[in-house]
């Protein structure tokens, strides 16, 4: 056998030499930017945990006097009620992912949605950068970017739809206690029509190819210019055309769902769960400072500050978050005195609870892909 190499093959070893220089070259770029983004990660979550602090230190005085006053035990249903939670959304996507044709592990899917947390935590994008890194971590389970898109529409859609049934219940507990006023009608009211005309307006747009290339065509070339202004050299930071083939295969997942609408059964009884679990999350807390409060109250407190924590430009929702709360609580008759030490004692055990796992997870995510 002839041994030698002639110019063709030595040109060909010289190329495969060079794409294996580059491809190590870029990997490495990539740990670094990984690393880098990182360090970005927990700075932004330590300056919010800071800032969540110094916002509230005066309500966090007063819950500190009120110490020896709260059922230790009580509180320790937190971290259970939390689990349940991450439990319901694992099981929700699992369905949801299921009627697409992908059948994905439970584990991996709790293990993501405690990521997911930490990431919607950290960086406020209402929610924006959750469906980015949401997208990017079913990668790892050969997902399209179009269908856990879809997925995590599907998932908003069924918990504000499904939260409706509370905000109703809410109204009932509170119209027993005398607490129905005209503010209350129109906090609810105002709540269960956003959320019913969204879907409805998100369904529309979603059911029609023509439709969602039109409507994201024009908020993804919207867009476009608006970077161009910032980076003159870039005029397509977004590619259009990859957008559109996204959008339309966005499309596509939404008519399987559609023609199998019957197995939504399950995601939507999942999306229960996750809704029930948040609420007894808050009310244990008055529970362990000793105050069996009206649950209509808890309900639409709950409600009003997770649509504000969801649009909030702060990280966590930070203050936007606590004073919405206290003041709806206010309105369904719990005072002040009541409703900013159980606010606050919730929000920090929770965000605890949710953010040191998360943390952990995200940040070993790569040694563990195959979870």
């Amino acid at each position: 056998m002839n041994t030698s190499y002639g110019p063709n093959c030595l040109r060909h070893l010289c190329f495969r030499k060079n794409r294996a220089l580059v491809y190590s070259l870029s990997s490495n770029m990539s740990k670094k930017t990984k690393a880098r983004w990182k360090i970005i990660l927990n700075l932004v979550m330590f300056i919010g945990f800071v800032g969540l602090v110094f916002a509230l230190r005066g309500q966090i005085a007063d819950s500190i006097q009120q110490i020896d006053k709260i059922q230790w035990q009580v509180l320790l249903l937190l971290p259970i009620w939390q689990a349940l939670n991450y439990h319901a959304y694992a099981k929700q996507n699992q369905a949801l992912f299921a009627i697409l044709g992908n059948h994905i592990k439970y584990k991996f899917l709790y293990r993501v949605n405690l990521e997911l947390n930490f990431v919607n935590h950290v960086l406020p994008s209402g929610g924006v950068s959750g469906f980015s890194y949401f997208s990017l971590r079913m990668k790892d389970r050969g997902v399209p970017s179009a269908k856990s898109s879809l997925v995590q529409i599907l998932r908003f859609a069924l918990v504000f739809i499904t939260f409706q049934v509370f905000l109703f219940l809410a109204l009932i507990a509170l119209s027993f206690s005398g607490q129905v006023n005209s503010l209350v009608l129109l906090v609810g009211g105002s709540i269960s029509t956003l959320i019913l005309v969204g879907t409805l307006i998100a369904g529309f747009i979603i059911g029609s190819s023509r439709r969602i290339n039109l409507f994201f065509g024009f908020i993804t070339k919207a867009l476009n210019k608006i970077i161009h202004l910032v980076r003159p050299k870039h005029p397509e930071t977004i590619d259009v055309e990859m957008a559109k083939q996204a959008f339309e295969d966005l499309h596509k997942n939404y008519v399987i769902v559609k023609s199998n609408w019957m197995a939504l059964k399950m995601p939507i009884f999942w999306s229960f769960v996750a809704n029930i679990t948040e609420i007894l999350t808050l009310y244990s807390v008055y529970v362990a400072f000793g105050h069996w409060v009206n649950p209509g109250a808890v309900i639409l407190a709950l409600a009003v500050a997770n649509f504000a924590g969801f649009l909030s430009v702060l990280p966590s929702g930070i203050g936007v978050y606590e004073t919405l709360m206290t003041g709806m609580l206010a309105v369904g008759g719990i005072p002040a005195s009541v409703s900013i030490p159980v606010t606050v004692m919730y929000r920090v055990i929770s965000i605890t609870i949710q953010i040191i796992p998360g943390y952990y997870l995200y940040y070993t995510r790569d040694k563990m892909i195959d979870a």
